[in-house]
């Protein structure tokens, strides 16, 4: 016998289908995320932005499941050749296998057709992606809400783009983030890029790092979700930077010193 459809709950409703089909999970439903009682973990919060000499990109550690933390040193920016970063709030296992594929991908094209794949192709993969994992995003199982940045060596210039879960990409002129911390970070970049010292595309090395490291913190301060660095516990955030000499990471020893510099006060 088929299962008999409620006309309160939607019948597209996939988990309560397999429910009512016999199929059962221990675990509470946890209604915030829509898993029905599938606990699914969570990266967040990344940003990026230009500066003066390219693009930086970074992200806290933090990986959550519902309300509980479940790592507390999670690399969300994750490198796809050596001018191109992907940085991901979401379903990290989903994330990282998109990673992957990108990887994969983009080698092959630069050995089969001696040449590195255009910043435009570049785009389109990650997009076909993301309509690709469609299913699994409207199940709540592989959300996934990436920041793709990298540099074109032909024009010179760096790009971020910004993909909603559909893969529709927008090409961000000055800064984006995302994840759960992202309302907090946006709100300050906006007003650092329009009322700042200077603008956003004018601000030096250091001086977006500094700002990068007191983003993520600020953010923290406001969502349970976003991790603070803990320089005690040797927890720093991930730090990128994209120039015209390809990506660079930030690493704990450069972030041990600039995290006591960027958030002691005065």
């Amino acid at each position: 016998m088929s299962p008999q459809f409620d006309p309160n709950i939607s019948p597209g409703d996939f988990f309560w289908l397999l429910e009512k089909s016999g199929y059962r999970w221990n675990a509470q439903i946890n209604s915030s995320d829509k898993q029905n009682g599938i606990t699914v973990t969570h990266g967040t919060t990344v940003l990026a932005f230009h500066f003066k000499g390219g693009v930086i990109v970074a992200g806290d550690r933090r990986a959550t499941a519902g309300n509980s933390i479940m790592y507390e040193r999670c690399d969300k920016v994750i490198p796809i050749d050596d001018y191109t970063l992907m940085a991901i709030a979401g379903v990290p296992a989903t994330a990282f296998e998109m990673a992957r594929v990108l990887t994969h991908n983009f080698e092959y094209y630069r050995r089969s057709q001696m040449q590195v794949m255009s910043v435009e192709g570049k785009i389109r993969a990650l997009s076909k992606l993301l309509k690709e994992n469609v299913g699994m995003a409207v199940q709540g199982l592989g959300v996934v809400s990436p920041i793709f940045a990298t540099y074109d060596i032909r024009s010179k210039k760096a790009a971020i783009h910004f993909y909603d879960m559909l893969g529709a990409d927008f090409k961000i002129s000055t800064h984006t983030a995302t994840g759960s911390g992202s309302p907090t970070i946006r709100g300050i970049l906006e007003h650092e890029d329009l009322w700042g010292e200077s603008p956003l595309l004018e601000r030096s090395e250091s001086d977006a790092i500094t700002l990068a490291i007191r983003l993520l913190q600020t953010a923290a301060q406001f969502d349970s979700a976003t991790g603070k660095a803990r320089p005690e516990d040797n927890i720093y955030p991930t730090v990128a930077l994209i120039t015209e000499t390809g990506y660079r990471f930030l690493n704990d020893q450069d972030l041990s010193s600039l995290c006591k510099t960027s958030l002691r006060r005065g």
